[in-house]
């Protein structure tokens, strides 16, 4: 029976290392999207919109967007553009506006871009995995070449679309340093898909666990809310995400033996994230550690996966966080008899 399950998903998070580097080709392709909007100057703020994962990793893109530009940038729910948009616009400013759907036929964002089509000092724009698609048709799309996917839930094309959208950042930026860091990342993809998927089948072997809990900053604190969207959706089990810090401030009582708590350690903030995950460690958590270079300092914690590119920028090598996560979701659901092809209510395309 296992053997029929995640049909799908399996080879699409496997296939990531073939996405990022054609994700990476493209943007040479479409140098004009990025010089159009990304480069341009026209703009006083750049908002990012998606639904679920794909707002999830509009977080990412806007974090990277105000380093590395240098400007104003926000991540937003579609739906609070379509339905509160003054409460998070104010009247006057210049925004791009970019859509954020994997499929493109998102009916959040959809709304959302063509409730500003009329609108003095609104640019649109956007980026998704295919390009014929119903947003595609609406406003120039930046396409990740190789994210289409067959399964529900988004694995290559949330890491794709990612690292599509930071490499054009790079691009409009003339980070010539960020670029490199961004292409070493394409090359670490595939041996660090190869170990995310030993490493994910032994800790989900360890389970199930009561609470799993995920937490992360900066450019990961999407990442974190991706990684318990991916638990929950695959494996069926209850999982939350926090800030690292901000999980001290109340949300840490829910720990206890037989948690797992996951930390995605950036390199920016590596003594304060790990001094929390000590402390979840003394309260009896499975603590599991994502982190760029693995040392004395982490040597507490129960399980340790090295994303790799430990030169690079938190930012440059975000993505290489996501094959565990995701592959902890397939495990967990495979151990559970649940097939991760499918998630319980959940469809690809989500229409209102």
């Amino acid at each position: 029976m296992t053997e029929t399950l995640g049909r799908l998903t399996y080879p699409e998070i496997t296939g990531q290392p073939e996405a990022l580097a054609a994700a990476l080709q493209q943007c040479a392709v479409q140098s004009d999207w990025i010089d159009r909007y990304l480069a341009s100057s026209d703009y006083d703020e750049i908002i990012f919109i998606g639904s679920g994962s794909s707002y999830y990793q509009s977080m990412t893109m806007a974090a990277t967007a105000r380093l590395w530009l240098n400007r104003p940038a926000t991540a937003l729910p579609s739906s609070e553009i379509y339905l509160f948009r003054r409460q998070n616009a104010v009247e006057g400013r210049r925004y791009l506006l970019v859509g954020v759907s994997r499929s493109g036929e998102s009916t959040e964002v959809l709304l959302a871009l063509e409730s500003v089509k009329d609108l003095a000092g609104w640019t649109r724009c956007g980026i998704t995995c295919h390009e014929d698609s119903s947003m595609a048709r609406m406003v120039p799309c930046l396409v990740s070449p190789l994210g289409k996917e067959r399964s529900t839930v988004m694995t290559k094309s949330f890491s794709s679309m990612t690292y599509m959208m930071q490499a054009a950042i790079a691009k409009a930026a003339a980070l010539a340093d960020m670029e490199q860091e961004l292409a070493a990342t394409a090359k670490a993809s595939r041996d660090n898909v190869e170990r995310a998927d030993r490493f994910a089948q032994r800790l989900a072997g360890q389970g199930p666990f009561s609470r799993y809990l995920f937490l992360g900053m900066g450019a990961y604190y999407g990442l974190s809310q991706e990684a318990m969207l991916k638990v929950k959706e695959m494996a069926v089990v209850w999982s939350e995400s926090f800030g690292t810090l901000e999980f001290r401030h109340g949300p840490k009582s829910v720990v206890e033996p037989g948690a797992l708590v996951c930390v995605l350690v950036s390199e920016s903030a590596r003594s304060y994230e790990l001094k929390v995950a000590e402390e979840m460690k003394q309260y009896g958590a499975t603590v599991v550690l994502l982190t760029a270079r693995e040392g004395a300092d982490t040597a507490f914690a129960d399980a340790v996966f090295v994303t790799g590119c430990p030169d690079s920028t938190d930012e440059a090598r975000a993505v290489l966080n996501l094959p565990p996560l995701q592959y902890l979701g397939y495990y967990t659901a495979l151990s559970k008899g649940i097939d991760p092809d499918s998630p319980r209510n959940l469809t690809q395309v989500v229409k209102i």
